[in-house]
């Protein structure tokens, strides 16, 4: 098998990422660091190479096919340990941490698994930075601040940790084959690990019907007299919506509840 002969598998999601001033600026918006470099769905190795110059890799390839074609591409930097490349589900392998030592994630990631693995790299505490490709909507949503749009439970979490911007929005045609929908370049830099999981709950309850008032989504699981207190004493008015909230004022609202 060659890279020529490769066909995107949908059950995996794959589009390959062909535009090469895109992973230079993938490679570039790199922070600056000494952490080694996780590579999840490699795919056909156009990032991969690119990232080999600059660091040493562990990559993740869940398709046995892309793996083989890896390790013949590859045969050089894999003899050198500069990539360490797991055939097999990234998941399955991801314990409390991925790796044992600090890392930075960069990846084109697919789209049906992307909030997921971002989710789980905000937990990991091995994980310092994110560098991901997904679709513009999620990026958005991972970026978005208090009074945005697209400000949920995702932008919360993000906050909570770091901070978070979009580098670059990619086209579908950066893409083979195309995907329908436009695609971004976000970096998250991490300073703390993930919110305790009762936090989380809050804010899945807090953001169950958007366009609902915070007051209401909130009372059906917590107290009414509760909440109308701490609104109160965080001078939140009862008709204010849940993306109208900061993050700050959403964990002080969980101390008190």
């Amino acid at each position: 098998m060659d890279k020529e002969s490769v066909v995107a598998k949908k059950k995996f999601g794959q589009n390959f990422l062909k535009d090469e001033s895109v992973l230079r600026k993938i490679v570039e918006a790199m922070p600056k660091s000494d952490n080694k470099v996780v590579e999840i769905g490699p795919g056909l190795g156009d990032l991969t190479k690119f990232l080999v110059d600059v660091k040493s890799v562990e990559a993740f390839e869940v398709d046995t096919d892309l793996c083989k074609l890896l390790q013949n591409i590859f045969k050089e930097e894999i003899a050198t340990k500069r990539l360490h490349l797991h055939c097999g589900d990234v998941l399955e392998a991801w314990k409390s941490t991925l790796i044992d030592e600090p890392y930075d994630l960069v990846a084109n990631l697919p789209y049906y698994i992307a909030t997921n693995i971002i989710l789980k790299a905000l937990a990991d505490p091995m994980c310092k930075n994110i560098l991901a490709m997904v679709q513009l909507e999620v990026a958005e949503k991972f970026c978005a601040t208090s009074g945005e749009k697209a400000f949920g439970s995702l932008g919360i979490i993000t906050q909570s940790v770091g901070v978070a911007k979009i580098v670059t929005k990619v086209p579908p045609t950066a893409f083979d084959p195309q995907p329908k929908i436009d695609s971004a370049v976000f970096l998250i830099q991490k300073s703390r690990d993930r919110s305790d999981k009762a936090f989380e709950d809050m804010l899945r309850v807090a953001f169950t019907q958007p366009r609902k008032t915070l007051m209401k989504n909130l009372s059906s699981k917590y107290e009414k007299a509760k909440l109308q207190g701490a609104f109160k004493e965080l001078k939140l008015t009862l008709m204010i919506r849940p993306h109208q909230v900061s993050t700050k004022d959403y964990h002080q609202l969980y101390k008190i509840i």
